[in-house]
C-alpha cells in the first residue's frame, strides 16, 4: 500500500511533467479535504489572517457532512442557558466515557478532553454563520440534554462554511486529488496533486491540514485493520476511500483504532435526490421549520421535514422481533433476522435485501411505540413517514406474487419463502398472513470506520515513533487517532472541533523560510 515520499521536489513522476501553479506558491495553509472538517479548518486559519489552499477530489464540497444525522452535541451551549440548563465541558468529559463500554480502554482522553472545552465554541461559530438548530435533546447517560440538531439537514453545515471560507478569500480547487505530500529537510511543505490528468505541486508555508473523511470505501485498508468480514461492507460515502490517510502513512504516520467499526449495519438506500434535497440550505428555510416545528400540529409538519432527509436511516431490530423477514434479490429468506443478518447480507446476490410486512405488521408500525428508524427532525418515522416520504423504497402491493414483481425477485420464490416461513414464525407472532403486503427496501450493510492518525491534541500527527511530523495536522475522520466518539452528536462535533484547532495550529506554525524562495 505505500508509495515514496517525495523528497526531491523537482522531479517528475511516471513521465508526466509538473503543471507549474504560481498562484498558490504563497499559501500559508494547505487542506486536503473539503467537509466538515477541512472547511471549518480553512475558515478558522484564514480568519487568522492567512492565505489558504483547500484542495478537494470531488466535484462538490461537503464529503461525508452532507450525509450525517446532523446532530452536535455540546455542553455551555445558548441553547441550553436560553432554557435553563447549566452544563460544562468537565461534565460532558465525563458523561462521554459512559457511552463507551467495552471501548473505554482504546479512548484517548487527551484528545477527549480537547474536544469537550473546544466544542462550545465550535458550536457558537456555526450560530454566528447562520446555522440553525433545534433543541438541545436529551440522550441519557448525558446527564443535560446536550443534542442539538442541524435545520433543515446536515447539508446546512457545508452550506455556511463554504460560504463563509469564500467570504474570507479561501481558494477552494475542486476535482484535484491529493497524491502524496512533499517534503523538504525532513518536514512536509506542501501536496502534490492531480487535475485534469496533470500533476500539480502545491506549496504550504506554515502547515498542511489532512481532512479527507474516513477509509469505509477502501476495501485494503478495511481488511487490513478490520479483516475481511468488515471489508466486505459497502460504506456510506464512495469516495471515502482513506486518501488522506495513506498521504500520511507515506511518510511514517500511523492509524489507531483501525479495527474499531460503526457497523456493519442494514440500513436503507439512500433517498433519490428530489426538489426539496436541492433546495439550498439556507437560513430562511430553516428559520421556518424551527418555527413549524414550535407551533404547527405534528402530522402538519412531519411530511414537510421529511422531504428534507438526506441521511441513509436504519431499521430497527423490533420489525424482525414482531415478524418481519428479510429476503434476498432470490426472493429467499437466507439468514435468522436477529442474529446479525447485516453480515449475512454481504454474502447475498448484489449485497442486499428487503424487508417483508404485512397488514397485521404495517400497522403496528404506524405509531409509538413501534417506529422503524429514527430520523432527524421527527425523532421517530414510521411506516406512513416512508409511504409518503420514500416512496423509491415503499411498494405495496394485494399479493406476494404482485409484490415480487415490483420489487424485481422471483414471485413463486418468495411466496414459497413466506409459505415456508408461516410453517414455523418467529416465536410470538403469527406469521405474514394478512394482505396486503409491503416490501421496505433494498437495505444494505454500511460501515463507517472510526480509524484515524494518531494525533496529538494540538491535532498535529505522530509518527510510529510518537514524535511530531513537522508540519502536518489532521481532523475529522481523518484525524480520529485514538478518540472515542460513541453517542449522538459527538462525530460531527470532533469533525468541526478538530477541524478548528488543525487550522488554528497550521495557522500559528512558524513561517516556512525555503531557499528557493517559494
Amino acid at each position: 500500500m505505500s508509495r515514496d515520499p517525495v523528497g526531491d521536489i523537482g522531479s517528475s513522476v511516471e513521465g508526466r511533467e509538473f503543471v507549474p501553479d504560481s498562484a498558490v506558491t504563497a499559501a500559508d495553509v494547505i487542506v486536503v479535504g473539503a467537509g466538515g472538517s477541512g472547511l471549518f479548518a480553512a475558515v478558522e486559519a484564514a480568519e487568522l489572517g492567512r492565505r489558504v489552499l483547500v484542495l478537494e477530489k470531488n466535484p462538490k464540497p461537503g464529503g461525508t457532512t452532507n450525509w450525517a444525522i446532523g446532530s452536535l452535541s455540546s455542553s455551555a451551549s445558548p441553547m441550553q442557558a436560553a432554557i435553563g440548563i447549566h452544563d460544562t465541558p468537565a461534565a460532558h468529559f465525563e458523561d462521554m466515557a459512559l457511552f463507551h463500554g467495552g471501548l473505554l480502554a482504546r479512548d484517548n482522553p487527551e484528545l477527549r478532553k480537547a474536544f469537550v472545552e473546544n466544542v462550545p465554541d465550535t458550536l457558537r461559530k456555526l450560530l454566528d454563520m447562520g446555522v440553525v438548530f433545534f433543541g438541545p435533546m436529551p440522550e441519557p447517560p448525558h446527564r443535560a440534554p446536550r443534542m442539538h440538531n442541524v435545520l433543515p439537514n446536515s447539508r446546512a453545515y457545508a452550506h455556511a462554511l463554504y460560504r463563509r471560507a469564500r467570504e474570507l478569500g479561501v481558494d477552494i480547487r475542486l476535482n484535484h486529488r491529493a497524491h502524496r505530500l512533499l517534503i523538504e529537510n525532513g518536514r512536509v511543505v506542501g501536496v502534490e496533486a492531480e487535475a485534469d490528468g496533470a500533476l500539480r505541486r502545491f506549496f504550504a508555508r506554515r502547515g498542511v491540514v489532512l481532512a479527507g473523511g474516513d477509509f469505509s470505501a477502501n476495501a485494503e485498508m478495511k481488511r487490513i485493520y478490520a479483516g475481511e468480514a468488515i471489508s466486505r461492507a459497502g460504506a456510506l460515502v464512495e469516495a471515502s476511500t482513506g486518501d488522506a490517510h495513506q498521504l500520511a502513512l507515506d511518510v511514517g504516520a500511523e492509524i489507531v483504532n483501525g479495527d474499531v467499526v460503526s457497523g456493519p449495519q442494514l440500513r436503507f438506500v439512500p433517498p433519490k435526490i428530489n426538489l426539496m434535497t436541492m433546495l439550498p440550505p439556507s437560513r430562511l428555510l430553516a428559520l421556518l421549520m424551527k418555527w413549524s416545528m414550535a407551533t404547527l400540529p405534528q402530522p402538519v409538519i412531519r411530511p414537510f421535514i421529511m422531504m428534507f432527509l438526506t441521511t441513509v436511516l436504519e431499521p430497527q431490530r423490533k420489525l424482525y422481533e414482531s415478524g418481519a423477514i428479510l429476503i434476498n434479490a432470490d426472493g429467499k429468506r437466507f439468514a435468522d433476522e436477529c442474529d446479525k443478518p447485516q453480515f449475512a447480507v454481504l454474502e447475498q446476490p448484489k449485497k442486499e435485501a428487503y424487508i417483508i410486512l404485512d397488514n397485521v405488521l404495517a400497522k403496528k408500525f404506524s405509531g409509538w411505540p413501534n417506529y422503524i428508524s429514527t430520523a432527524p427532525g421527527v425523532a421517530y418515522a414510521y411506516l406512513p413517514d416512508y409511504r409518503r416520504n420514500r416512496r423509491d423504497i415503499y411498494n405495496v402491493a394485494s399479493s406476494l406474487g404482485d409484490l415480487a414483481t415490483k420489487i424485481g425477485v422471483p414471485p413463486d420464490s418468495l411466496k414459497k419463502t413466506v409459505e415456508d416461513y408461516n410453517h414455523s414464525p418467529r416465536e410470538g407472532t403469527p406469521g405474514l398472513l394478512q394482505p396486503p403486503f409491503i416490501a421496505l427496501g433494498p437495505v444494505r450493510s454500511w460501515v463507517l470506520t472510526e480509524g484515524g492518525l494518531k494525533i496529538s491534541p494540538s491535532m498535529e500527527v505522530l509518527s510510529k515513533s510518537g514524535g511530531t511530523i513537522p508540519g502536518l495536522y489532521a481532523a475529522g475522520a481523518t484525524g480520529q487517532g485514538g478518540i472515542i466518539l460513541e453517542g449522538h452528536g459527538h462525530h460531527l462535533g470532533w469533525a468541526f472541533t478538530s477541524g478548528r484547532l488543525a487550522g488554528r495550529a497550521a495557522a500559528l506554525q512558524e513561517r516556512l523560510q525555503r531557499a528557493s524562495g517559494r
